[in-house]
């Protein structure tokens, strides 16, 4: 992975000035504005080749308006994009992805984006994968002036040792890959060291904004917004409201005006949202439906998950990966009130909405509409990431694609067949105490191979970080220095099923009991 530097210095006030053409009437309170008339005004001087740090987390918060004027003007080509990831392929910077303007992507997550992944892994796009929150750090310090920093996330794997693909040929071998990072050891923990990131142009989605560039972001949508804005030479601002100087309360602006140079109005925003998930009031306000699957493997899934959902303690702050994580949080006990983390930038996740209560500016990090308790709280990502690594949350639960015996973590890229990258799953596992790591998985994976291996063979989310697998067959508790406990087995499998299925080593506790479950009914 390389580091991205602007060659530009940033711009004084006086040359951050809009394209002159192009600025309304300066208020009169000021006699300056920064209000251009259009997106194809705000990104006429983009040149090709070009560093562009882009808001957004999925398709929630992201400058649509700019991107689409920057699709029309496809000899704007050569781009190293930095977002958390790319949207989708028919929207967001997949748009720009259809019309080959991106080079090089600096991200954390290629998730569901066929496209993204087709042009990765058939080398017609050079591709960076960042763990998420050094993602965010990265940009939050090239904003700050701070060069480099030192974090725990990726100690032991490829963002460590170096070696992860960035580009690969026409046969399917990497002809560039990572370089391996610095590393050092602070209070007997390792770090590595990262390199900020700075760029030409941030391409950044709010709210309100005044016509002095002090802007507001509403719910999740603030995400990369923030950082990004302040990491870049030239910062341009699409909002879907201005309002008069003097009407954003000082205390509640997100983006000060000093690292604005461009406000766009924009209007008629689509704000697609990726996921829309909804509950039905009439089946308990859980999920209306799960997607769909064969019966055995369904039932397989709620065992999983109404096992994990005993995991949770009152009072608890927890962050949920996506899929069967997300799914455990409607299985809470009765009496138990947990409280959600998404890193995308929120604490106090809710249910999911009804389809009346469907927002696309609140989203969790599996890109699915959620709704927000009493008490709950948004922000940018880096924060969220800080409360992660700083070891402020008692539990991260996350799924797999394999474990070791020795609590090591694989989740995120079965190498030249399926990418979904690191996203936040390195921080969270790169926890400071006391954080706690579940993981919840199936015993085997789709082709039947066993999960629980004795030494991880696909590229690695963290080293020896897991305290507790629950599959659709066991509960293992994993030890430093020892190894995996079997402390539960379900009640349709035999002890001699469970070793056949797992390749990993394993104690059996002379305390064994039978999986429990949930109390809560299934939906």
């Amino acid at each position: 992975m390389t580091t991205t530097t602007a060659a530009a210095r940033r711009p004084s006030l006086a040359t951050a000035q809009p394209v002159s053409d192009a600025v309304t009437t300066p208020p009169a309170q000021t006699g300056f504005s920064k209000v251009v008339a259009s997106a194809e005004a705000a990104i006429a001087d983009i040149a090709p080749g070009s560093v562009l740090l882009v808001g957004g987390f999925g398709l929630c918060g992201i400058p649509e308006k700019l991107i689409g004027a920057l699709k029309d003007r496809p000899h704007v080509s050569g781009l190293t994009v930095v977002s958390n990831n790319a949207g989708t392929a028919d929207w967001g910077l997949g748009l720009l992805m259809q019309t080959g303007q991106i080079k090089r992507m600096i991200a954390s997550y290629v998730g569901d984006n066929k496209l993204f992944e087709r042009l990765y892994l058939t080398g017609a796009l050079e591709v960076e994968l960042t763990p998420q929150g050094t993602l965010a750090e990265r940009c939050r310090a090239g904003g700050a002036g701070i060069p480099a920093f030192f974090t725990p996330a990726g100690v032991g794997t490829a963002v460590e040792h170096g070696g992860m693909p960035i580009k690969y040929g026409a046969d399917g071998t990497p002809i560039e890959v990572s370089t391996p990072r610095e590393a050092r050891t602070f209070n007997g923990r390792p770090y590595l060291m990262e390199r900020a990131i700075t760029g030409d142009y941030a391409l950044i989605k709010g709210w309100k904004a005044d016509a002095l560039g002090n802007v507001v972001f509403r719910g999740s949508a603030q995400n990369f917004n923030t950082s990004m804005a302040k990491a870049a030479a030239t910062c341009i601002v699409e909002v879907e409201e201005i309002v008069p100087v003097g009407a954003l309360p000082p205390d509640q602006i997100h983006l000060p005006s000093v690292y604005v140079h461009r406000v766009v109005h924009g209007h008629a925003y689509e704000k697609r949202i990726e996921r829309v998930t909804v509950r039905d009031p009439a089946q308990g306000g859980r999920l209306q439906s799960y997607r769909a699957r064969p019966d055995a493997e369904l039932a397989k899934r709620l065992r999983i998950v109404r096992r994990g959902a005993l995991e949770f303690t009152n009072g608890m702050y927890c962050n949920l990966g996506i899929g069967l994580p997300v799914m455990a949080s409607n299985y809470i006990e009765p009496g138990i009130h947990v409280f959600l983390q998404s890193e995308n930038g929120i604490l106090g996740l809710g249910p999911f909405p009804t389809p009346d209560r469907i927002d696309a500016d609140n989203v969790n990090a599996g890109k699915q509409t959620v709704t927000l308790v009493d008490g709950a709280c948004t922000f940018e990502s880096a924060e969220s990431f800080g409360m992660i690594r700083g070891g402020h949350l008692a539990m991260s639960v996350l799924g797999a694609l394999q474990v070791s015996e020795t609590g090591d973590l694989a989740n995120y890229m079965i190498p030249r067949s399926m990418v979904k990258g690191p996203g936040g799953a390195m921080d969270l596992v790169a926890k400071g105490s006391p954080t706690r790591v579940v993981v919840l998985t199936e015993h085997v994976s789709k082709h039947g191979k066993p999960k629980l291996v004795k030494q991880c063979d696909l590229p690695l989310t963290g080293i020896a970080c897991v305290n507790r697998i629950i599959t659709d067959m066991a509960v293992f508790d994993v030890e430093p220095g020892v190894g995996l406990t079997l402390i539960e087995i379900a009640p349709d499998t035999t002890l001699d099923a469970v070793r056949a299925a797992t390749e990993a080593a394993f104690t059996v506790s002379p305390q064994l009991t039978t999986m429990r479950q949930s109390s809560v009914a299934e939906s």
